[in-house]
């Protein structure tokens, strides 16, 4: 997993309330295991018509959506199913942050694990950024705020275990795999635990 500790972009506004993993990645598409290769399927049955032509009217086909790496929806993003596959798609398109009010908890616990940042913000903050796609903004990771272009600071929670992983590019089994030799040496000193 990839360091994260700054994330400066413009954003892509998505308003939409209760946007389900199910929209974020349709299941027909969860054929495979990797986390390559979803980004083209990130809100199908929203980006393409039944014959698969891009609708130009939705905000991610438009010119101003390209390059765009922080994504602002809408309260309550990622609730319904607990797939992994919705973050890796966001991911795989591009997004290294999703901005909002509220998130399904699996949502924003796979977010987190796969190093994508879930960002929840106040609702004035959170409004003001829909109302204005496009703006840029510059999201620092350790100190857990998001400045705005006017160069307000606000913050947001992002939880300690969680942050050391973002911020240092490890996954919670690398985490466990970088502490083996403390492990070893607990064990050489305590006997082993019977099983």
């Amino acid at each position: 997993m990839a360091a994260v500790t700054r994330i400066r972009s413009r954003t892509v506004s998505l308003p939409a309330t209760n946007i389900d993993t199910d929209q974020i990645i349709p299941a027909r598409f969860l054929t495979a295991t990797s986390k390559a290769g979803f980004g083209k399927h990130l809100f199908a049955d929203w980006r393409y018509d039944p014959q698969g032509n891009p609708r130009p009217d939705f905000v991610l086909n438009r010119p101003e959506a390209a390059g765009c790496r922080i994504l602002v929806a809408g309260r309550n993003i990622g609730c319904g199913s607990s797939r992994e596959h919705a973050p890796w798609a966001l991911q795989d398109f591009g997004f290294d942050a999703v901005v909002s009010t509220e998130f399904a908890d699996i949502f924003r616990t796979n977010c987190l694990k796969n190093g994508l940042l879930p960002v929840l913000l106040d609702e004035s903050t959170h409004e003001w950024l829909l109302a204005h796609p496009g703006v840029e903004v510059d999201i620092d990771v350790e100190h857990t705020t998001l400045t705005l272009p006017d160069g307000a600071a606000v913050g947001f929670p992002v939880e300690a275990f969680a942050k050391y992983c973002l911020v240092n590019g490890v996954d919670e089994l690398g985490f466990l795999l970088s502490k083996d030799a403390a492990i070893s040496r607990y064990e050489q000193n305590h006997g082993k635990v019977p099983g």
